[in-house]
């Protein structure tokens, strides 16, 4: 799309938010929200409507961790690294993930099918280790499901 293009199509998203203060971190969800990341296209747009610098939107934009500068997979898989799920395995499961998807944590598949992300804690030490699949939590005993799962999703 050209910048015109994406200046219609962010219009809807940018009229709810004309003429107020305070808009920058709920303008980037509903355009996240929209394309499930902000595309550097849009966040052009956006700070020429907001009158913003562009280095100040991004500098807004990246020190969020709900924002995304790159297309997300349909199904985010984290794994938790924190001392509970590292010490049960978690290193052992992301290399297997890593392998299965053939992709490295913090990146995205080629088809947009995964993302595959690792979190300091999940909170769920007792479940140790954890792995999240789109906000579902899987423990120890779900990773056999897990495996089938991606490669039925893969086909």
């Amino acid at each position: 799309m050209n910048l015109r293009e994406w200046e219609q199509r962010l219009s809807p998203i940018l009229a709810r938010y004309a003429g107020k203060k305070g808009v920058v971190v709920p303008l980037l969800q509903d355009v996240q929200g929209e394309f499930g990341y902000l595309p550097a296209e849009a966040m052009q747009v956006i700070a020429t409507e907001l009158r913003l610098p562009l280095a100040r939107l991004y500098g807004v934009a990246s020190f969020y961790s709900q924002f995304y500068f790159q297309p997300r997979g349909k199904h985010v898989v984290r794994v938790c690294t924190g001392t509970a799920c590292h010490i049960r395995g978690a290193p052992a499961i992301l290399a297997r993930l890593e392998e299965e998807l053939g992709i490295r944590a913090g990146e995205t598949t080629p088809d947009l099918a995964f993302t595959l992300e690792t979190v300091n804690c999940l909170g769920c030490c007792a479940l140790a280790p954890v792995v999240v699949v789109d906000d579902r939590v899987l423990r120890k005993r779900d990773h056999k499901k897990l495996w089938g799962w991606i490669r039925e999703e893969r086909r």
